[in-house]
């Protein structure tokens, strides 16, 4: 049985990039909801797929990763790893994608879940914003902050892998990945093709697609006048041959296989190595 992919939004599950991309597991609501009930449902999933990972954005409404850690402490369950990179919400749902096609794979749910932190760089996220007056994600100069007051003002941004903010005008440019991507474009409340007709090309994107603009972008950003976009790795053998050329270790605490220096199920850190014990020098201790 794979391991069960979950986001904390319907946003968040973008359409299946292949045959072989798993549907996500929705958790919509889960902080509304009585906690009983939210606590069966994971309960369920957790019995039904053996694990669990669950992505959700640092935009998401306090009470998500709450809920969810409450829950995590009530179950008692060291198979459910929760996710929450410092990716902008269009970001972070491509990469649930990136796992849910990963999850098809013949891959062991700590492998999986670990594979998460790897794909993280190299995703290339930003948004086009109609002001940068509130956003904090991202290093903003004061010259920057003074011209978001200026009508008409556009900045172009990219939050992951090294930010960069631009004021939009001739030659506005973006450093961008350095090997074949294709593009996932969401409009808010920002009327302009730049992102679509100009960096797409700059970066020299194999493929376009536009999805719905996730809800907790326009709080990640701090305004709804943007156009979110992230271009990324879109073929799954690429994916898999990312993952699994990355060396493998055993979490001495849960025994699960993971790759990295954390256990992203029971957080657990590698135990430090200690000093080999000191040899005398010949003659002394005797």
């Amino acid at each position: 049985m794979p391991t069960a992919v979950a986001v904390t939004s319907a946003d968040m599950a973008l359409p299946p990039q292949d045959e072989r991309t798993l549907p996500a597991v929705v958790l919509q609501d889960l902080h509304h909801r009585p906690l009983d009930q939210a606590l069966a449902e994971i309960q369920a999933l957790v019995d039904q797929y053996g694990h669990l990972v669950v992505v959700s954005s640092k935009a998401a409404p306090e009470g998500v990763e709450q809920r969810l850690r409450t829950i995590r402490s009530l179950l008692e369950s060291d198979r459910i790893a929760l996710f929450r990179p410092d990716l902008p919400p269009l970001g972070l749902a491509v990469l649930a994608r990136q796992l849910r096609q990963l999850a098809s794979c013949d891959l062991s749910p700590g492998v999986l879940a670990s594979a998460g932190r790897l794909l993280t760089h190299y995703i290339h996220t930003g948004a086009l914003l109609g002001s940068v007056a509130r956003l904090d994600r991202v290093p903003v100069g004061l010259t920057s902050h003074a011209k978001s007051w200026v009508p008409g003002s556009q900045f172009a941004v990219l939050a992951h892998p090294e930010p960069q903010l631009v004021k939009l005008g001739p030659g506005a440019a973006l450093a961008g990945p350095e090997f074949a991507t294709r593009m996932v474009v969401a409009k808010g409340q920002l009327q302009t093709d730049w992102v679509t007709a100009t960096l797409a090309k700059q970066w020299s994107v194999q493929g376009l697609r536009e999805a719905p603009l996730p809800a907790e972008s326009a709080q990640w950003w701090g305004t709804n006048k943007l156009v979110e976009f992230a271009a990324y790795l879109p073929d799954l053998p690429v994916l898999y041959q990312l993952v699994t050329s990355v060396r493998q270790s055993v979490c001495h605490w849960c025994g699960i296989d993971v790759i990295g220096d954390r256990c992203v199920f029971c957080s657990a850190m590698p135990p430090p190595l200690h000093d080999p014990p000191r040899q005398l020098p010949a003659g002394r201790g005797s």
